[in-house]
This record gives structure tokens, C-alpha cells and sequence, in this order.
């Protein structure tokens, strides 16, 4: 049975138990709105510990001015439910009041430089301080062992290993593989947002990163490569931000560079934006 928690004390007094046994303890921190993606996180952490704790807290500081904070779906009951069947222990609860006691005006914020400047960083100004000013407060007040992120949201991952092993959390961070729909989407909370018209045209984002890393292996020049991608997405229909190839630490490769890949995509379908990736 999973065990609801909305006070600190609570919560830090359950993770002190469970260290006195000698338990390693697992952390899978969400938005909400849950999903199979979320919930393999969960498992995932379960393979790497011996306890899992979730959080699931909207966090208004990684949204931009013109943004879906507020509509960002809410579903707690599906939540508790889906995170007891996926094997979690504690689902934690905070409240905006107290993950940022002074307000969020006048939080303090973490910033980490360089891989957060580039893609997103440029297309969403801010989003990665706002991530990782509360990713920073969730270690703090869980105290972990190990956190699972998405493989999805694959900058926001180079941005959080960046944040750890900058501000020496003892946290180890594991990565988990993006699941996707049968038709190649990948799993998203935004994904509900799409029309009924619109929601197979989403699948071509996938298909793209397929062609993107097909091109890649002809050798292709990159330049040629994203504006190729690139055209395909606006034909369907897409208001791309970006189709971008680069190494794993998402600096610009040299063409015939060898060494591993990643294919990223940020584009919009209607009012609704979708990022998905694949490495190679």
C-alpha cells in the first residue's frame, strides 16, 4: 500500500527508518499526470533500490510567461493509483507554499551554465533554472541514493547529471528509455492536448529522428541533414524550433566526426509542443 506524505518531517522521518535498516532508497520526481513512461521510471528505480519515493508537484518556476502552467492536467487519484501498481512506497506531496517558503519571486535559483544554453535553453528561456532550482530542493528534502529522469526530456537529463556532479549531490542518476506509443510517439502528459486530427501527424516526429539518423549514416552533412528534417516537419503541417544532430553532450559535431549521436526534435502540432529524440 503507498504511503501519502504532504509534511517534511513526515517525509524525512520515513527515509530516516528506512536508512537505519540499511535500505538504499530510489526517487522519481513528476509533474503529475502520470503515464507508462512515469511509471517504468518507477520500476526502474526499483532495479537500483530498495525503497522508491515519488514526487509529483507542478512546479510553476519551469514554465514561461506564455506557457500551460495552469492548465497543466492535474489527475491525483490516477496518479496514486498508477504509482502503487508501478511499486512505489511514498508518493510525496508538496505544496507550492512549501517547496518555496519565501514565494517563488524570491526563491533562491540554480543555474547551471552551458548545456542549458543551447536547444530548449534557447527556445524556453529560464525553463532549466526552474527545473533545476527544484530538482536541487527535492534531493534536498527526499535525500535519495539514486533519482530516475526520462530519457525523453534527454537535455534536461545532461543538464541534471551537469547539477549533480557540480554541486556533489551523492545522488546517483540513471537514465531510463523513452517508451513510446505503437506508432512511434513517445509518451508525453502533452500528448492529450493533441486533436483527434492532429494526434497521428504526431508520430512523424519519430519517423523524422528515424530518417534523420538514416541520413546520418550515409553521411549526410549535418547542415543538410536538420534543414532536410527540418522541411519534412513543416510540411506536416509542424512549427519546428528545432531538428538538431548532435554528440551526446549536445555540442556540434564536425561532418565525418566519428563517436555517438543524438537526433533531437522540438516542434509544435497545433497549440501543442512535442520534444522526442533518439540516439545512435
Amino acid at each position: 500500500m503507498i504511503e501519502t506524505l504532504t509534511a517534511l518531517d513526515a517525509l524525512r522521518g520515513r527515509v530516516r527508518g528506512w536508512r537505519r535498516e540499511g535500505l538504499r532508497v530510489g526517487f522519481v520526481p513528476t509533474m503529475g499526470n502520470l503515464h507508462a513512461g512515469h511509471y517504468s521510471l518507477v520500476a526502474l528505480a526499483r532495479r537500483h533500490a530498495d525503497r522508491v519515493v515519488s514526487s509529483v508537484f507542478v512546479n510553476p518556476t519551469q514554465f514561461g510567461p506564455n506557457e500551460d502552467f495552469t492548465r497543466y492536467p492535474r489527475t491525483p487519484d490516477a496518479d496514486t493509483a498508477g504509482l502503487e501498481g508501478a511499486g512505489c512506497d511514498v508518493l510525496w506531496l508538496p505544496t507550492v507554499e512549501s517547496m518555496y517558503p519565501f514565494g517563488a519571486e524570491l526563491a533562491s535559483h540554480v543555474h547551471v551554465p552551458g548545456v542549458s544554453a543551447v536547444l530548449e535553453g534557447e527556445h524556453r528561456p529560464g525553463h532549466f533554472d526552474g527545473v533545476c532550482t527544484v530538482v536541487s530542493r527535492l534531493f534536498n528534502q527526499v535525500l535519495p541514493d539514486m533519482a530516475a529522469f526520462g530519457k525523453k526530456d534527454y537535455q534536461q537529463l545532461a543538464v541534471i547529471r551537469q547539477l549533480v556532479a557540480d554541486l556533489q549531490f551523492p545522488v546517483e542518476v540513471v537514465g531510463g528509455d523513452i517508451v513510446r506509443e505503437a506508432d512511434g510517439l513517445a509518451m508525453s502528459s502533452r500528448n492529450q492536448y493533441l486533436g483527434v486530427a492532429e494526434r497521428p501527424r504526431a508520430a512523424i516526429i519519430h519517423r523524422t529522428l528515424l530518417g534523420m539518423r538514416r541520413a546520418h549514416q550515409a553521411s549526410v552533412p549535418r547542415a543538410a541533414l536538420e534543414a532536410q528534417a527540418t522541411g519534412q516537419l513543416r510540411e506536416a503541417g509542424f512549427a519546428v524550433d528545432y531538428a538538431a544532430l548532435r554528440r551526446p553532450d549536445l555540442s556540434e559535431p564536425a561532418d565525418g566526426e566519428p563517436g555517438p549521436r543524438v537526433a533531437l526534435v522540438a516542434a509544435r502540432l497545433g497549440a501543442t509542443r512535442l520534444i522526442d529524440n533518439l540516439e545512435f
